[in-house]
């Protein structure tokens, strides 16, 4: 048994913020990567480069230097954008009525949450991979089942929904589960940008008692304790689908 030296709850409600970050992250991950996965499929090349485009550069870069690029990028991006924002309505309204003093309600800076920057940080990286599992997916799909669909007369959306969706899934489930594996431990970088995880929280009080094997290792045991249950939920859900092509 690890003595936490009363540390325990703290690395608790670190564990439960990496579980919140990981869940989050999949669901943008997800959008992301079936977006991603029909542009690519498409006929509109503009939308089959920007995609190629995403998964290429996501895919080729670390994803801690991504992490930081977006973290360090994003605020920059956002801060100039409100900076010229703010010049030009002052500058309008300054025009409009010179003898008013007005007052902007732009922000001149904004400090993005670690938290809301670490799920999207996750959530874009893993979103190229996502792409390319669903792409797989969806080209398993027999393209005749399609075209019936089509001759039925069902519009795109119902055929996606109806006919391409329960089936690729099936398909796909193997690939999702690897990722998501990956990305469940690949929460553990959001410490770097500052977000109080359990692997930060961990160092905290690591430094405070000098015992960094005892904290460190219960979070490789939380981490083992959430891979264990993921596996055990996707190995569930492929048997579920599976049923259903026997």
């Amino acid at each position: 048994m690890l003595d936490l030296k009363g540390y325990g709850a703290t690395i608790i409600d670190g564990a439960w913020i990496t579980l919140e970050v990981a869940l989050l992250s999949v669901l943008v991950a997800v959008v992301l990567g079936m977006m991603s996965a029909l542009a690519k499929l498409s006929k509109n090349r503009l939308a089959k480069g920007v995609a190629t485009f995403y998964t290429t550069i996501v895919r080729g870069i670390p994803d801690l230097i991504l992490m930081m690029l977006i973290f360090f990028g994003g605020q920059i991006f956002l801060n100039f954008l409100c900076t010229q924002i703010n010049e030009r309505i002052n500058n309008w309204l300054t025009e409009s009525n010179p003898d008013h003093e007005w007052i902007s309600y732009v922000p001149d800076y904004i400090d993005v949450s670690p938290f809301i920057a670490g799920v999207l940080s996750i959530g874009f990286i893993f979103g190229a991979y996502m792409a390319e599992t669903f792409r797989g997916a969806i080209l398993a799909v027999e393209r005749g089942q399609l075209e019936a669909a089509y001759a039925y007369g069902m519009s795109p959306w119902q055929v996606f929904r109806r006919v391409l969706f329960p089936q690729m899934v099936r398909h796909a489930l193997p690939g999702f589960g690897n990722n998501w594996l990956v990305l469940l431990k690949t929460t553990a970088l959001v410490s770097v940008i500052g977000l109080d995880d359990m692997v930060r929280k961990a160092g905290l009080a690591a430094g405070s008692t000098q015992l960094p094997f005892t904290f460190y290792m219960a979070v490789a045991l939380i981490f083992l304790g959430f891979t264990a249950i993921s596996t055990a939920l996707l190995r569930w859900a492929e048997v579920r689908y599976a049923i259903k092509t026997r």
